[in-house]
């Protein structure tokens, strides 16, 4: 999970609130319009929404590694 959040902050990880990446995820989920997401805003949301935000990134790592998976062959 952590790995996920690493890759998707890439180039901003310093700055997550600037991410094209999750500033799309916050407005298509809770309707924070990207173009206004500030640092207070980002962490006000991100705190509020924790448990919520932790589902999608476990159900995220969930999907990468099954995308990465190598098929067995019988």
């Amino acid at each position: 999970m952590i790995l996920l959040l690493w890759r998707l902050t890439r180039g901003y990880r310093l700055r997550p609130w600037k991410s094209p990446y999750l500033r799309w995820r916050l407005e298509t989920y809770w309707g924070v319009h990207a173009d206004q997401v500030t640092f207070r805003e980002f962490w006000s949301l991100t705190w509020r929404e924790r448990r919520a935000l932790l589902r999608y990134l476990r159900w995220a790592a969930e999907m990468d590694r099954e995308s990465h998976r190598v098929p067995r062959v019988s």
